[in-house]
């Protein structure tokens, strides 16, 4: 699977958190060519901090494999991920993150931090980023635009 393909699920996830008020954050976590895990943000509908699309999936995927590795997963997320998610991606050793667009205020994987490249934290992935970024755009923006 392409990562345009995979940001295409990841997209459509993001859509579906509109339907109870979140924030269109999708993630899709792709473990040897199959899509183990898909979700999108729940942080409103559940009033959890943690219930970021990233977290979501990454949580139902070390359930699908039975173990809290996720050693060569690809993790593509429709917005940049914060430093917490950085943090779990890396604990969960994947390989790759793919992303849309960058998040300014708060990305943690190339925008304000570089959580993938910090030899300090003993582990490494590499970034792929604005994959599908205009239609990642567009879609928060017509969701910030509504909310208004």
């Amino acid at each position: 699977m392409t990562d345009d393909e995979l940001m295409g699920l990841a997209l459509a996830e993001a859509t579906a958190a509109i339907d109870h008020g979140d924030v269109p954050v999708g993630a899709v976590i792709l473990l040897d060519g199959k899509v183990i895990a898909s979700r999108h943000d729940e942080r409103e509908r559940l009033g959890d901090p943690t219930a970021c699309a990233e977290l979501l999936a990454i949580r139902d995927a070390t359930a699908h494999v039975g173990s809290r590795r996720l050693d060569g997963a690809t993790i593509a997320v429709t917005i940049e991920p914060s430093v917490m998610c950085a943090g779990a991606i890396l604990d969960a050793g994947m390989a790759r993150v793919v992303f849309g667009i960058p998040d300014l205020s708060g990305g943690a994987v190339g925008s304000l931090y570089q959580v993938g490249a910090d030899p300090r934290l003993g582990r490494e992935f590499v970034t792929i980023h604005n994959v599908r970024a205009p239609e990642c755009a567009a879609l928060l923006t017509t969701y910030l635009a509504a909310r208004d």
